[in-house]
């Protein structure tokens, strides 16, 4: 039997030098009275028929085997309206260092559901109790360039919560108002080509803090969930 050999990694080191590759031509936010935790419930309840954009990165991945994974998404209830929390990855990490990502991890033995990894690993990185969340449902698998099959498991969070960072994964934490990622105004599908040709097109949606103005550069796998959210909730 042949082995099948793994294609080479390919890695972006400044997505922010990428040039946008296309605007959001025809399309419009998603709704505002469908970005309350009483519509959201109902969308998960009750989905419609619609279709993901980004859900296989597997064209950098050769024959490595699948590993599953699943991660949070979290919609965290706070009176200006439902936001979405978001970590920064430790800049010492041997993958995905400093990127912006959704709590979650790969899963393992003891899990019994993605929902179980994804409690799991959020309590493990940010310390965000399994209490203070009301699961509504989960997004389509998404193929990782790292051979991962991650699941997004959606969310309400209260706004009560607290948190505490694992300092050896989670350099921060803050949150986007739900509506900012939901106006497809402010997703960019960027192209990013190599010295041989070879081509990676993906989402990024930049956001200023409002507080500082720091930018915080949402790209790769955690946009395209967030591009697949946006899917879900305007269908």
């Amino acid at each position: 039997m042949t082995r099948a050999v793994s294609a080479p990694r390919r890695s972006i080191s400044d997505p922010r030098r990428a040039p946008i590759d296309q605007s959001a031509h025809g399309l419009v936010p998603v709704r505002p009275e469908r970005l309350v935790p009483h519509a959201l419930r109902d969308r998960f309840r009750h989905p419609p028929d619609w279709t993901p954009e980004f859900i296989d990165d597997r064209w950098r991945l050769g024959g490595d085997p699948l590993r599953p994974a699943a991660v949070l998404v979290p919609l965290v209830m706070r009176e200006a309206g439902v936001s979405v929390l978001l970590t920064e990855r430790t800049a010492h990490l041997s993958s995905h260092a400093g990127q912006v990502a959704f709590p979650g991890g790969r899963t393992e033995q003891s899990d019994a559901s993605p929902v179980a990894t994804a409690l799991r690993e959020t309590e493990e990185e940010i310390g965000l109790s399994r209490v203070h969340i009301e699961v509504l449902g989960q997004m389509p698998q998404y193929i990782t360039g790292t051979a991962f099959s991650v699941t997004p498991v959606v969310g309400l969070v209260e706004s009560d919560h607290r948190l505490t960072l694992d300092a050896n994964e989670v350099a921060e934490s803050f949150e986007v108002p739900l509506s900012f990622l939901m106006d497809p105004a402010n997703h960019q599908r960027r192209l990013y080509r190599w010295e041989d040709g070879a081509e990676r097109s993906f989402f990024a949606m930049p956001w200023q803090r409002p507080d500082d103005g720091r930018e915080h550069f949402i790209w790769g796998v955690t946009a395209a969930m967030l591009r697949n959210l946006y899917r879900f909730l305007s269908a």
